[in-house]
């Protein structure tokens, strides 16, 4: 059973550990120390919720829905869009909020800051397809008992990735504390969010034409 554990660790952390969207912004709030424990508890939540609803089988309910799928990612697109080109407005902006630790910077409200992680983990439809289907679909292939530590495996790879990357990344404050590097990571995450959400336009595009 240790090798199905082992299994479901390596197929979750292989999935969640690319860099895309949510990944970008739990290192910029671990990098800024602005409620880091909120935003890693809430993305592990949602990726356990889904994990499990996967590996139980609700993933194959989703695949027979392209309407809330197509919905999903327009939306998606949209807002991922949107905190894209807010991250070129910081990075144009330069040096006028980046500085860790800085008495006067302006931070979120916890209740703006959960919404925006919500709506950054659970709208984009690659989020489903990993964990209920990809995730689900190899679970389902197990039988009980195997299912169970396949699930705390992946589990534990979701717990480990999200809170690591959170408090890991105040490792790299030190090289943060130069406003031109907050400009980079900024245009890396505007890049990050734009690529994702053409990514998704072109995903509706395409069912829609087929």
């Amino acid at each position: 059973m240790i090798s199905i554990l082992v299994q479901g660790f390596l197929i979750s952390g292989g999935l969640i550990v690319a860099i895309g969207a949510q990944n970008a912004f739990i290192l910029r709030q671990g990098l800024l120390g602005e409620k880091v424990f909120y935003v890693c508890a809430l993305c592990f939540f949602c990726d356990a919720a889904l994990i499990s609803l996967g590996v139980l089988g609700v993933g194959s309910v989703l695949q027979q829905s392209p309407f809330f799928l197509n919905a999903l990612a327009i939306f998606g697109a949209a807002f991922l869009y949107w905190y894209g080109c807010q991250s070129f407005y910081r990075a144009y902006r330069g040096n006028s909020h980046l500085h860790i630790g800085h008495q006067g910077s302006k931070q979120q409200t916890l209740t703006k800051l959960l919404l925006t992680t919500l709506a950054i983990t659970l709208l984009n439809p690659h989020v489903y397809l990993d964990t209920l289907v990809i995730i689900g679909g190899i679970g389902a292939t197990l039988g009980g008992e195997e299912k169970r530590w396949f699930l705390v495996g992946s589990l534990f790879a979701s717990f480990v990735w999200f809170f690591g990357l959170g408090y890991a990344s105040k490792k790299l404050i030190p090289y943060f504390e130069s406003s031109r590097t907050w400009v980079v990571l900024d245009s890396i995450i505007g890049v990050v969010m734009c690529w994702i959400a053409t990514g998704l336009a072109a995903f509706v595009y395409q069912n829609l034409a087929s």
